[in-house]
């Protein structure tokens, strides 16, 4: 038995043959076409292209100049001849403006109305304040003996008019506590209060108030 041969060394021989084949044929057609050109005896001429040069030159911005309209032609006088009438009848004067009349003044402006006696505000520049404050409230007050041995306690709301003096006028329970005689307490104490005037433009005015009185035991 013989030896055996390596198949890589077969497909590298069989490559430098194909190789070595490959290039002989090419170099034998690159001869060839020489050949014919020479033999054929055509001329290669290469011509040049001439170089085309753009120039770009800057646009120039026009100045748009304004020209002023010309000035306005002056009237053209009339010419009046010297031995013209005029019609005293267009230059009467007075019969537009008598100087002799007099002049109607403007009648005065009426006077301002500050008669605040029987009006009743309730928002004025200076409202009326309570003199010695809540603590002179709560001094005032009675707590019904009823409606403290029934452990009874509320809120009522006491509306009333402060009168130009400062007095408590017209007090009346817009809110009230229930039974208890608390109503009837709160306006008792609210009666005796004193409270300074409320003011609009200077003078004392009347004004209506209303006021909260709460009854809590202790």
């Amino acid at each position: 038995m013989g030896p055996k041969k390596k198949p890589e060394k077969d497909l590298r021989k069989d490559y430098q043959i194909t190789l070595q084949s490959s290039l002989v044929i090419a170099l034998l057609v690159a001869v060839g076409l020489f050949k014919f050109n020479m033999d054929f005896g055509g001329e290669f001429v290469i011509e040049q292209i001439e170089r085309i040069e753009l120039e770009i030159e800057d646009i120039v911005q026009t100045e748009i100049i304004e020209v002023p309209p010309p000035p306005p032609r002056p009237p053209v006088p009339i010419e009046v001849p010297d031995d013209a009438i005029i019609d005293d009848d267009l230059l009467d004067m007075d019969a537009f403006l008598d100087m002799d009349a007099g002049f109607d003044a403007p009648p005065p402006p009426p006077p301002p109305d500050d008669d605040f006696e029987d009006e009743v505000f309730v928002v004025v520049e200076n409202m009326p304040e309570m003199v010695g404050g809540q603590a002179a409230l709560y001094d005032a007050l009675r707590y019904p003996d009823m409606a403290r041995r029934a452990g009874i306690e509320g809120r009522v709301i006491i509306q009333f008019i402060v009168d130009e003096q400062g007095r408590v006028q017209n007090p009346q329970v817009v809110r009230s506590a229930g039974a208890g005689g608390l109503d009837e307490a709160a306006v008792a104490a609210i009666s005796q209060m004193r409270f300074t005037p409320g003011m609009q433009r200077g003078r004392p005015v009347r004004v209506q108030m209303t006021q909260p009185v709460i009854f809590r035991l202790q």
